[in-house]
Formats: C-alpha cells, sequence, structure tokens
C-alpha cells in the first residue's frame, strides 16, 4: 500500500496500523513523508523500527501527485493500494479487492464502499455524493457515470501497477489527480469498479483539499471532463446538443469551447427557458432530442433525480447511452 502524509502526526499511526491489520498478510507499507513539519516522520519511523513490512521514503514537500510518484518508485507489486493518513482501512479491503481484481484481468483499478466520518463533519453535499459512488458497484455503472464525478475514492483504490505506468502515474497539473488518473485508464481501455462492500472510513472535515486547493475546485473538474470528451468521447464531431441550459449546462458549454467543441443546440424541460438563445445556442423542447440526430447529447443537469428522468426518456426515444449520449456533471 502506499501512503502519503504531510503534518498527519494526529491521524498517520491509526491510518498505518488499519494496513498492518489486514487480513491480507502479503503487504508492504510504502509511506512517504512529504516535508512534514510536525511529528509524522517519527511516528512512521516508529512504525517501520517495529514492522518490517513498513518502509519511509522522505520528500521535501512537492505535493500530493509528486509525493505519490516518489512513493510509487519505491512499490515493487503487482497492485498498488492507496491510502491516505486520516482514514482508516476495513480489516478485509486488500483481500477483497485483490480477490475481485484477479477475478478480472482487464480491470485498471478498483475501489469499494465507503463511510464518512466523524458524523458531525459531513455536509449534505458529501453525503449525496457517496451514497452515489456506493452505488457504483459493478464496472459498467462505473463507465456510466465517469463523466458524472469521480467514481473511485483515490484512497479506497487498489490500481494494477502495469496499467498505472502505462498511463504515465500521477501527473501534476491544475486538476484533481486522482480524477485525472481515472479518466486516463478509462480512456487507455482499463475497466474501473468497485467492490460492494465497505472498505474504507473516509475523515470528512474543513481541511480536506478538495476544500483548500484551487485544484479540486468545480471548474477544474469540468476542464477536465471536456478535455476528456473531446479527445475520447466525442470522435470527429465537433459539436454536441446540451440537455440543461441551467448552470450545469453553461459551464459545459464555455469549457467545451474551450476545447473546440461547440453547442449545437440546448434541450430544456423549463417552458421559460425555450426560445431563448444561451452562448450562442437555441434551447429546444426535450421531445425534440432525435431532431439532432448524430450529435451527440450530454446530459448536463444536477438536480437530483433528474438524471434517471433523462435516462428513461431518452431510451423510450431510442436513444443509447454511451453511444447517442452521455450523462455529465
Amino acid at each position: 500500500m502506499l501512503l502519503p502524509a504531510r503534518n498527519a502526526a494526529r491521524t498517520v499511526r491509526a491510518a498505518a496500523v488499519s494496513v498492518l491489520r489486514q487480513t491480507e498478510r502479503d503487504l508492504a507499507l510504502v509511506c512517504v513523508d512529504d516535508g512534514s513539519a510536525d511529528g509524522t516522520a517519527e511516528v512512521l519511523l516508529g512504525l517501520a523500527a517495529r514492522d518490517r513490512r513498513v518502509r519511509v521514503v522522505r520528500g521535501s514537500g512537492e505535493g500530493i501527485a509528486r509525493a505519490l510518484e516518489r512513493g510509487r518508485a519505491a512499490c515493487d507489486a503487482e497492485v498498488i493500494a492507496r491510502m491516505d493518513s486520516d482514514d482508516v482501512a476495513h480489516p478485509h479491503r486488500l483481500a477483497l479487492q485483490l480477490e475481485a481484481l484477479r477475478s478480472d484481468p482487464a480491470l485498471a483499478a478498483l475501489g469499494g464502499r465507503v463511510r464518512l466520518f466523524p458524523r458531525r463533519a459531513v455536509r449534505e453535499g458529501m453525503r449525496r455524493y457517496v451514497a452515489w459512488l456506493n452505488g457504483l458497484v459493478t464496472p459498467e455503472l462505473v463507465a456510466r457515470d465517469l463523466l458524472v464525478e469521480a467514481p473511485l475514492v483515490h484512497p479506497a483504490a487498489a490500481i494494477r501497477a502495469r496499467a498505472l505506468c502505462e498511463a504515465g502515474g500521477w501527473r501534476e497539473g491544475p486538476f484533481p489527480e486522482d480524477y485525472d488518473l481515472w479518466l486516463r485508464l478509462a480512456a487507455r481501455g482499463g475497466r474501473l469498479g468497485n467492490v460492494p462492500a465497505l472498505v474504507l472510513d473516509w475523515r470528512e472535515g474543513p481541511a480536506r483539499l478538495t476544500r483548500t486547493d484551487a485544484r479540486y475546485a468545480p471548474a477544474r473538474h469540468v476542464a477536465l471532463k471536456c478535455r476528456h470528451l473531446a479527445a475520447h468521447v466525442l470522435g470527429r464531431g465537433r459539436a454536441v446538443v446540451l440537455w440543461g441550459a441551467g448552470r450545469t449546462g453553461k459551464a459545459f458549454a464555455d469549457a467545451l469551447g474551450d476545447e473546440g467543441v461547440g453547442v449545437e443546440a440546448f434541450l430544456e424541460v423549463d417552458r421559460k427557458k425555450i426560445g431563448r438563445t444561451v452562448r450562442g445556442a437555441k434551447v429546444h423542447p426535450f421531445d425534440q432530442a432525435r431532431r439532432f440526430g448524430g450529435v451527440p447529447i450530454l446530459v448536463a443537469v444536477g438536480t437530483p433525480g433528474a438524471r434517471e428522468l433523462i435516462r428513461r426518456e431518452l431510451s423510450r426515444m431510442g436513444l443509447v447511452e454511451l453511444r447517442d449520449h452521455w450523462c455529465v456533471a
């Protein structure tokens, strides 16, 4: 397992011990101390002195992606499982993931169900995200929702070392390093999945990087998705139809424009928007979806429950998901 840590003296011992107590005993724990200024290094070195499976690698505060790459260079296993310094792995986590990876050689990476803690710190948005993610229990469901949100929790993931190497490892850039990796693995034909079991207690709180680092801002996620769409999904066509002329639809229209992809039309349920022009494209009633035959439809609607209703409507029209339309958010 690969565990990067920075200034995590308060929590890293519990995280590391949860790895060392896995029912799968044949493992190594590579810990990267990324320039900590507290007692993180001392905690990790103490664990290494008592358990030969622990190896400590020192960094200089390079950031998460570079710390992971520094740790990857010290890993020699066929599967690299991720862990964060403030989470707790469930005892059967690694055994379940290794069994699933053995049973499906096409799987490039595998996550699992997670549980947020402490309860008092959990916000409604994260609660909805985890409920959605915990339902993605097959590679087919992950592929279907790949462009909705990150479909695997990074510290709950187990990744084939060969697939990770062929994809170029973790990259540093103005984007979330985990989602960037999932998209690159998928673009190379790797299957992604989640075991249908609880594998990680995932710590929530205001210090989470997704709340403090600009690379994890919603706009950066949208830009990353649109780059993937333009390069790997939309083919030669340089135009799309967007279902949803609200905030989400406009954000995708803007980011797709940055990738040279135009919006031919918007589709809407809201009658007040029909007939208007948004981002230079006319808004049409949703039941005219087939009018734009051959142009990919992106369902850019974030309202809870709306996505499933739209899927059913498009299916009723004879349009096939991942061929004629994709859900994004």
